[in-house]
């Protein structure tokens, strides 16, 4: 495969990085060695870029670098996605300062990365209680919502010009695709309308506002580039379970619904901690689609768990309600498989893993400290986040002090594993087995007619487990990078499935035995018997 040498040194270099993490959590003070990952850049095409995989945070306009697209491209990423913070662009009234993101976007575009933009926040200026100033008023000048390409925006509209400008700028052939002389196609082409709009730290504005900002952020995206497509800001479903059908019910009744696919054309969901809910909101979403005759793509573009036993996790919280929803360095790896195999299974397109870096989390910029064993923790932040599939580099602006900066967590190595076995060609589910029982089983089916099979244990007990082939053999992919030839014995497959380790999971339902199995295995069949 494309990937083969690069397995190689990330499965090194995590060897020795899961013994020093083991170490470090015991022995606090240990020299700083910085490490990187090698490869080389750009427009290699050994790099898989994977159509039905993303990572978050790839870049940012405050973390750009050559080494963190390299760092994403030996993964086999396919995607970016990050926010286009509107008060960051417009600083004063009618003052744009795109100079930053134009190095962004460029840097996607020259590595060959899709991009997923998150049209996102809101200059204090233009700030309406909690939606935005004049939201409502018409988009275009000519005092319609309803206008030709060429219409002019309505000078009122505050959020509508912003759209424009940025659409503008960086679809293909606009005015960033012009200035550096990109190719036909080269720019963006998904444009998220805000981020978590179910929940109040991103949108208070409720349902009905939030309908009108991505009403009017599709009508003008889809003048400006009629291929663009449009994504419903991506739901959390953390307690608001009505917020998609609230806005839904108002398009329905809208006289320009079906002239722009109801305003979207992805559907976003959110998935952290639990695996099984990203299969789970892929398919709420799907079911409230049927009840307005609808359908759409679903992209699960935020999953992600944070682990407690690597810095800057909380490394001394060995009680388990000390570490509520946090997995250790194994589990994270577990998760990230579990997590879209059941996205993909119950249909969803894309799945964005969240992220490449620790960076700052959900912490402020500027949050550090150094590995420590809890004694720390009377003079503040002690603890941060650790969902990165890298360590933060040195020079991070938050949680700069791992003994081994800028390496891979056992979680990449899997990353990388999921676009050899999911991102070189089509596939589709075919079949989910075993959700309550001891063992859960996946199926998928490539275009080829290879089939894919992952399976894991849900119980704390090892398992022998047997099922069908469908083939004389199948080639079984192990976490630690290695292949090995399973024939099949009597027309089945007998594995030794790992169990499932302690994640203090306290929400966990009553019919499931566990959120987090153990080892996942992956077994790909090349022919049917």
């Amino acid at each position: 495969m494309r990937l083969a040498k690069h397995s190689r040194f990330l499965r090194a270099i995590i060897v020795i990085l899961v013994v020093s993490s083991a170490f470090c959590s015991i022995q606090a003070q240990v020299p700083v060695i910085a490490t990187t990952v090698p490869g080389t850049l750009i427009d290699s095409d050994e790099y898989i870029r994977s159509d039905r995989l993303g990572i978050t945070f790839i870049s940012f306009i405050d973390n750009l670098g050559a080494e963190r697209y390299r760092n994403a491209l030996i993964l086999g990423a396919g995607w970016n996605r990050w926010p286009l913070y509107w008060d960051r662009v417009e600083s004063q009234p009618s003052n744009y300062d795109w100079l930053d993101y134009d190095k962004l976007v460029a840097g996607d575009i020259r590595n060959g990365l899709g991009t997923n933009a998150i049209l996102l926040g809101r200059p204090g200026f233009w700030q309406d209680g909690d939606s935005v100033t004049n939201l409502f008023v018409p988009i275009y000048a000519n005092g319609t919502d309803s206008a030709e390409t060429d219409e002019a925006i309505n000078p009122d509209n505050p959020w509508a010009r912003f759209v424009h400008y940025a659409v503008t700028r960086y679809r293909p052939g606009g005015v960033l695709a012009q200035h550096n002389g990109f190719t036909e196609g080269q720019g963006i082409r998904v444009w998220e309308v805000w981020n978590e709009p179910d929940i109040p730290q991103f949108w208070n504005g409720g349902p009905e506002a939030y309908a009108r900002l991505l009403k009017t952020a599709a009508i003008v995206i889809k003048n400006v580039d009629p291929q663009a497509r449009i994504v419903f800001g991506g739901l959390l479903y953390a307690s608001d379970q009505s917020f998609l059908t609230r806005v839904l019910r108002i398009f329905h009744d809208d006289p320009l619904r079906d002239r722009y696919n109801w305003f979207f054309d992805i559907m976003a969901v959110h998935s952290y901690d639990d695996p099984w809910r990203s299969g789970w909101l892929t398919k709420v979403v799907q079911d409230t689609f049927k009840s307005f005759q609808i359908a759409r793509p679903v992209w699960v573009n935020e999953t992600g768990v944070s682990v407690w036993n690597d810095y800057p996790g909380p490394v001394w919280a060995y009680a388990p309600e000390h570490r509520h929803r946090l997995a250790t360095l194994e589990q994270q790896a577990h998760f990230l498989i579990m997590s879209a195999a059941f996205a993909w299974s119950k249909g969803a397109d894309v799945v964005f893993y969240h992220q490449l870096f620790d960076d700052c989390g959900n912490y402020p910029a500027g949050t550090n400290f150094p590995p420590h064993n809890g004694e720390l923790c009377a003079q503040g932040t002690c603890y941060g986040d650790a969902f990165g599939l890298y360590r933060n580099q040195i020079d991070s602006h938050c949680f700069s002090q791992h003994p081994f900066a800028n390496s891979p967590r056992p979680a990449a190595l899997v990353f990388q594993l999921l676009a050899e076995v999911f991102g070189t060609q089509p596939f589709e589910p075919v079949s989910l087995t075993g959700l309550t029982e001891g063992v859960t089983m996946m199926t998928f089916k490539r275009s080829n007619g290879e089939r894919i099979i992952v399976v894991w244990n849900n119980t704390r007990e090892p398992r022998i487990y047997t099922f069908l082939a469908s083939s004389e053999s199948a080639t079984m992919y192990h976490l630690n990078g290695l292949k090995t030839q399973l024939p099949a014995v009597g027309n089945s497959y007998t594995i030794e499935l790992k169990p499932a380790g302690d994640y203090s999971f306290p929400d966990l339902e009553s019919t499931r035995i566990s959120a987090i199995g153990g080892e996942p295995v992956i077994l790909v069949e090349s022919s049917s018997l």
